[in-house]
């Protein structure tokens, strides 16, 4: 499924995506050639980090891409440029390579994240015999006559109903759009990315964004977004379809990403600070108003994955501060922290209010629920 959006990339994007093809292990590598993320080249080697400043915070996507043998090296010299400039650094989702590259570092301190799920492709088919509970909602998603098959890059890219897909999505989020990591706008770089699309009447209904993780050989599922029609069991048949894909092309690594806060993996020397943990612990109660943490390690774990990778931020300071929590949080709104916790309060209330609307309408009125007259 080449195309020649895969070769659109230029400059500085050209580079990164070629050392990311040649040194990606981290499953979130890909990610720093998404838009709004800058991108640091050292003066000597083969390296870049891909980050996003806020204050006086460099917040890094994972670690620096390279090779192995120089991780420790490139993270130490991309601290030093960034002490230069009076900045820390902060690795948001950083996996077990820099974290074992810079245990026992002096001045690192580290939190514990969430947990990340992974699979190898090849235990799909026993997994899937294993839990009629899965296979039933793939049979549910086929017998309203969902079809999903994975579309060349320049068709997703230009195509109208994948936006509008995307649109309807994003309107139903309860917080307002945020980026970095988990920036939505990704159909206009799909470069080597992969792309399943479900359809429902010859129309698309949800999309599945694949990334690499080449020196895995493996995928990272990046998004899984739907529309308002999409009937129930259409995301697992996409995740399903992306299964046997990978499978078939003897793929040895595939994750569907960080659960944040998720306790399904543990590290008992990356507690972080007590008041970070009352914070996590809160938003793990009550934060679901905003994301919906609990649904989404559901969604993942009966996948049944083979393990829960540890996920974390590192920081190069003795220990976590605020001014760290603040500039993650403002790098992933775009904003400020105090400003887009506004906005999502706001856009929860209003949607709360529509649903409360289409309730109290489907019981006065019954007859517009059927759509019948009123």
């Amino acid at each position: 499924m080449q195309s020649a959006n895969a070769n659109q990339a230029t400059g500085d994007l050209a580079k990164a995506r070629d050392l990311v093809l040649r040194h990606g292990w981290i499953a979130t590598g890909y990610q720093i050639l998404n838009p709004g993320i800058r991108l640091w080249f050292p003066e000597q080697g083969e390296a870049v980090a891909g980050y996003a400043a806020w204050g006086r915070v460099r917040v890094v996507a994972g670690a620096p891409i390279c090779a192995q043998e120089d991780l420790a090296g490139m993270a130490a010299r991309f601290e030093a440029d960034s002490a230069a400039q009076g900045m820390s650094v902060c690795y948001f989702a950083a996996g077990s390579r820099l974290e074992d590259a810079l245990n026992g570092s002096p001045g690192h301190a580290k939190i514990l994240l969430g947990a990340q799920p992974a699979w190898n492709p090849a235990a799909w088919p026993g997994i899937l015999s294993e839990r009629p509970s899965l296979r039933a909602q793939l049979s549910r998603a086929r017998n309203k006559g969902v079809t999903v098959g994975e579309w060349a890059r320049d068709k997703a890219a230009a195509d109208p109903g994948l936006r509008n897909v995307l649109k309807q999505w994003l309107s139903r989020r309860r917080m307002p759009s945020m980026h970095f990591l988990v920036e939505p706008q990704t159909l206009g770089r799909l470069w080597d990315r992969r792309i399943f699309v479900a359809e429902l009447e010859g129309a698309p209904v949800a999309f599945l964004v694949a990334s690499p993780v080449p020196m895995r050989r493996g995928w990272l599922i990046e998004q899984i977004v739907r529309a308002r029609s999409a009937p129930n069991g259409t995301a697992e048949l996409m995740v399903d379809a992306a299964f046997r894909v990978a499978d078939k092309e003897g793929l040895r690594y595939f994750t569907l990403g960080l659960c944040p806060l998720s306790g399904l993996a543990q590290d008992p020397q990356a507690q972080g600070p007590w008041w970070l943990a009352l914070i996590f612990r809160w938003l793990r109660l009550h934060g679901g108003r905003f994301y919906n943490f609990r649904g989404l390690e559901r969604f993942k774990a009966k996948f049944i994955p083979a393990e829960w990778e540890p996920i974390y931020a590192i920081c190069n300071r003795p220990a976590f501060t605020l001014r760290q929590l603040f500039a993650i949080a403002a790098v992933f709104g775009g904003i400020s922290p105090f400003l887009f916790t506004a906005l999502a309060l706001g856009k929860a209330a209003r949607l709360e209010a529509y649903w409360l609307s289409r309730w109290f309408g489907d019981r006065v009125f019954p007859a517009r629920k059927r759509g019948g007259a009123a």
